[in-house]
């Protein structure tokens, strides 16, 4: 009796019990089952990770009658346990291949999400700043309510851009926005000014230029470039949220930037955030410190990729010292092998201030995210209205705080002043942006023409299933006769299983191929429509449901 009732709890549930999920449930019966037994009933309130929403209360109270024959089977019960299992093992079960034709089918549209720095300021794009580690990490958070199909991040210095595609734009929106603000703990309202959306070809063009360099503050840039390859990468992973659309959608953009960098001269001569950051400090020199850049005494902080960059473009330009400090030494010995024309001075944080004090210039670029340089620790140390400072911080979440700027004889610049250099290249460059954005229309138009192929999806998986349902019929027939003689052995009948399937492969070629190269959408559906009345392919559900109506 006691059996009886435990499992039609985990089959019916009250209003009191909410269960997420069929699986969910017989797990809920060995949490709840007990206490109702004895008499207990539930009351709203969460009481574990399986999303049972209901807390034992000692007021007897009877849920429903007689429960008895719902009895479910030891079968079930295992393969709802393994499934539960799996759930919170936390893995990550692969689609099978006929749920990859179905989703590639369902028409996903492909979207973009973010903020860069042509439209929010840097106290905004460091809330939302993520480490390339954690990008697979977010992807599946986005995903987590199936909401949004696929997903991938990419999170830079300058830009901060979520693409994703789902079925249901205005779901997905939704899911993307709840995101941000939990992540970024900001209001909605703050977020919409700074954020931009855009869907379908918008979304698929505005990929196109960043992989082309087009969007970034320095046209042309390389470093943008290998990081939308390490987005690709990382959705294409087994953790990775990238699925049919989008990794193809990530891997043309790579394939057009590849394309715009060899066909056009948009990346010659030093087009980088760390070259900028050399022209800005260059520039502002004189100004500022009134003494030449040769002689200025340089310090980084920092010893990662941009540093390194930025050593590349300072020896460019004839450096012979710097002092690098950071938090271990090995990144700085491995610069020093790397440079070995450049005589790099290695010091640890613990020397940060005394290596400012004795600096001209200083770049910043950690990936700490607390300000490492403020007003505060100037004064602290003695450096705030002594002799001229420059510190230039090209790192995101920013290492040098705003209140910098105030310090007397300080002069404090970020990634967004380096607007004002930059500025001089994309004038050198507007021939080739011409020639590079023909170039990407073309990749561009290839994705959206492959992304309405899919279409055609389901008419070629009916037009594939009708043919081999056929040659089936018609092989059985053929067998049934032929293996009645003799003289016939089994590799002889499997070359006739063979000759039939290569006979139905050639015929269907042609068809298929019709669907997939339709130059438009319109010419598409058209192809669609006259296949399907051509080979009867709507016909099939209504023959199964019943012979036609005598009339």
């Amino acid at each position: 009796r006691q059996l009886d009732v435990a499992f039609a709890i985990s089959i019916y549930s009250p209003p009191t019990m909410k269960f997420p999920s069929p699986p969910a449930q017989v797990v809920a019966f060995v949490l709840v089952a007990a206490p109702l037994v004895a008499g207990f009933s539930l009351s709203p309130s969460p009481v574990s990770s399986v999303g049972v929403t209901g807390a034992i209360r000692s007021s007897p109270a009877p849920l429903f009658g007689d429960a008895r024959g719902m009895v479910a089977t030891n079968a079930e019960a295992e393969a709802v346990a393994a499934a539960e299992a799996e759930a919170e093992m936390g893995q990550k079960r692969k689609k099978t291949k006929e749920e990859r034709l179905k989703a590639a089918s369902k028409g996903l549209q492909v979207h973009c999400v973010g903020l860069s720095i042509h439209h929010a300021a840097v106290e905004v794009r460091e809330k939302l700043a993520i480490a390339e580690p954690d990008w697979n990490t977010a992807s599946q958070q986005i995903c987590s309510d199936g909401r949004v199909e696929e997903a991938a991040v990419l999170s830079t210095c300058n830009r901060f851009e979520i693409y994703y595609a789902a079925t249901d734009a205005r779901q997905a929106a939704a899911r993307i926005t709840e995101y941000l603000a939990e992540r970024s703990d900001l209001p909605v309202s703050t977020l919409r000014k700074n954020l931009f959306m855009l869907s379908g070809d918008d979304a698929v063009w505005h990929l196109m230029r960043v992989a082309g360099g087009l969007d970034s503050l320095v046209v042309g840039e390389g470093q943008i470039l290998s990081q939308v390859r390490q987005c690709h990468l990382h959705s294409i992973e087994e953790d990775g949220c990238g699925g049919k659309v989008l990794s193809r959608l990530l891997n043309g953009a790579v394939a057009a930037g590849k394309r715009v960098r060899s066909e056009t001269a948009i990346s010659k001569g030093s087009v980088s955030i760390s070259s900028a950051a050399v022209e800005l400090s260059e520039m502002k020199c004189g100004d500022d410190l009134s003494l030449p850049f040769s002689e200025a005494r340089l310090a980084a902080i920092g010893a990662g990729k941009m540093t390194r960059l930025l050593i590349t473009h300072l020896a460019s330009r004839g450096l012979e010292r710097i002092t690098i400090v950071n938090r271990s030494m090995a990144r700085p010995m491995e610069l020093a092998e790397q440079f070995p024309d450049v005589d790099i001075e290695i010091k640890l944080t613990d020397d940060l201030y005394d290596v400012i004090g004795r600096s001209d210039i200083v770049y910043t670029a950690t990936s700490c995210e607390d300000y490492i340089v403020t007003e505060a620790l100037l004064e602290e140390n003695g450096l705030a209205g002594g002799r001229p400072l420059m510190l230039v911080d090209i790192a995101v979440p920013r290492n040098v705080g705003e209140d910098c700027k105030k310090v007397p004889s300080v002069a404090a610049y970020n990634v967004d002043d380096l607007k004002a250099v930059v500025a001089r290249n994309t004038a050198m460059r507007q021939k080739e942006m011409i020639e590079a954005e023909t170039l990407l229309r073309e990749e561009a138009a290839a994705f959206v023409g492959w992304r309405e192929s899919l279409a055609a999806v389901p008419a070629i998986n009916r037009l594939r299933e009708k043919a081999e349902t056929h040659r089936q019929a018609e092989l059985k027939k053929c067998t049934r006769k032929l293996s009645q003689n003799e003289n016939f052995s089994e590799k002889e009948l499997e070359a006739v299983e063979r000759l039939s399937r290569g006979i139905v492969n050639k015929l269907l070629h042609g068809p298929m191929s019709h669907l997939r190269k339709s130059d438009s959408v319109d010419g598409r559906q058209a192809a669609v429509r006259e296949l399907s009345d051509m080979f009867q392919l709507g016909e099939e559900t209504a023959g199964r449901n019943g012979r036609g109506r005598r009339k």
